[in-house]
């Protein structure tokens, strides 16, 4: 069964690696066929373990064949790469790892590749030490993400790239927000506990919490009936800062896939109306589901936030939460197929986007209103530059300081590094138009 789970992890990656889909795209659809949960395990771990350290494996498999493989054999050179990531990163016993790789040829329908992957794996394990230490001369390759990212980390953070990029290759916490309108955070602590499932308090937010080992949501004590869902610490920030209160307007643009959505109807129930914006219709019913276990309400509206024409009902808001979308490089570690399929030239084009959003939604806020601006980003073109240029820009906008002990301080805004307090990368600058 494990060589099944190999071959599956090799077509998973193909999608990645040459189609350009989305690991979160492609692993669920290749999963729904497995019933065996080990094997499900084994191939989700393959997938992302494998994209994780992609950068740092694909310069040892170039080093260790003679030549570059065929494009029609991107399955083929897939399967390397989860063998060496098997024998340099799982600790696995080397000979099951070599040979239950080779098996998986057979699976892939390439049993001509037997000897080949038979061959380079073991040539890994007898040149092991002298080419660790040569590839890993170079950072980029040391540290197994793109030059162009490592480079932009280093100019905007000079005294944290290093720090940031050991995040990016670090396993995620499984971080909860409890809805505390049902139990409080050290009642479902409590819970947790008599389940046998380690848990700690995050700090920073009253509601969230910190697993020490991921579980199934399924057995999640509750997590059907809307009493827990998962959500990383730093989002969990999005709704203290719009200060919330009863009878506001509040818009959500941007807003799939609802967790601020449905933490802000946790915080305040009161509030006159919450409307959540965002472009795709199947993104939308997921806001929609998720609302739905939580038991809550609000208006969905399909449309583009930079057109609020088609959409916006013409009453202004109090509050907009504005989480735009970024480079994403804050959240690597849970998404590493970003180091693949981001480029240097789509941060330009985000930030252009991202500024067509603040122009676009500025109007629609009252007088004496906040509009909060977020990103899961840590380049600073995505956010304190941004930013900048959008005070520059409007005479009527002022930014409210985060007066707060987390996170750190940016020329505008606040910035969270992944791994700060097990949070993820995350941005945000609170910006109040006068009145």
């Amino acid at each position: 069964m494990t060589t099944d789970a190999r071959a599956c992890a090799a077509r998973v990656l193909v999608q990645v690696v040459s189609g350009g889909r989305s690991l979160a795209a492609a692993l669920p659809d290749a999963l729904q066929s497995m019933s065996d949960t080990r094997q499900r395990a084994l191939v989700q771990e393959l997938a992302y373990g494998t994209l994780r350290w992609f950068c740092r494996l694909d310069v040892l498999l170039q080093r260790l064949m003679k030549k570059p493989m065929k494009q029609r054999d991107v399955d083929v050179r897939c399967l390397l790469l989860i063998g060496l990531y098997q024998l340099t990163q799982l600790g696995m016993p080397q000979r099951v790892a070599v040979n239950e790789t080779v098996q998986a040829t057979e699976a892939l329908n390439k049993a001509w590749a037997r000897g080949l992957v038979n061959a380079v794996l073991r040539n890994y394990q007898r040149r092991a030490e002298s080419l660790e230490v040569t590839v890993d001369s170079e950072v980029a390759v040391k540290f197994a993400h793109p030059t162009w990212l490592v480079e932009r980390l280093q100019a905007d953070w000079p005294h944290d790239w290093e720090a940031i990029l050991v995040a990016n290759n670090a396993r995620p916490p499984f971080s909860l927000r409890v809805n505390q309108h049902r139990i409080t955070r050290d009642e479902y602590l409590d819970e947790l506990a008599a389940r046998s499932i380690e848990a700690l308090p995050l700090p920073h937010v009253v509601a969230g919490l910190m697993l020490k080992k991921p579980v199934a949501v399924e057995k999640l004590t509750g997590f059907s009936a809307g009493v827990v869902s998962v959500q990383d610490g730093a989002a969990q920030l999005a709704a203290g800062l719009l200060s919330l209160a009863p009878g506001q307007r509040v818009l959500d643009a941007c807003a799939a896939p609802g967790g601020k959505t449905a933490h802000i109807l946790e915080v305040e129930p009161e509030i006159d109306r919450l409307i959540a914006v965002d472009i795709v219709g199947r993104r939308l019913r997921r806001i929609e589901e998720n609302l739905s276990r939580l038991s809550l309400h609000d208006e969905l509206r399909q449309g583009d936030a930079t057109e609020p024409s088609a959409w916006w009902d013409g009453r202004p808001y109090d509050r907009i939460l504005l989480d735009v979308p970024c480079s994403a490089t804050g959240v690597i570690r849970r998404h590493p197929d970003i180091k693949l399929l981001r480029k240097p030239g789509d941060v330009a084009t985000l930030v252009s986007g991202q500024a067509r959003l603040l122009q676009a939604l500025w109007p629609l806020l009252v007088p004496g209103g906040m509009l909060l601006y977020s990103t899961c980003s840590v380049l600073k073109a995505d956010n304190s530059n941004q930013v900048a240029r959008f005070l520059e820009q409007h005479a009527d906008a002022v930014e409210a300081p985060i007066n707060t002990a987390w996170g750190r301080c940016c020329v505008h805004g606040r910035q969270i590094l992944p791994g700060d307090d097990e949070m993820d990368g995350y941005y945000f600058a609170c910006l109040q138009k006068l009145g």
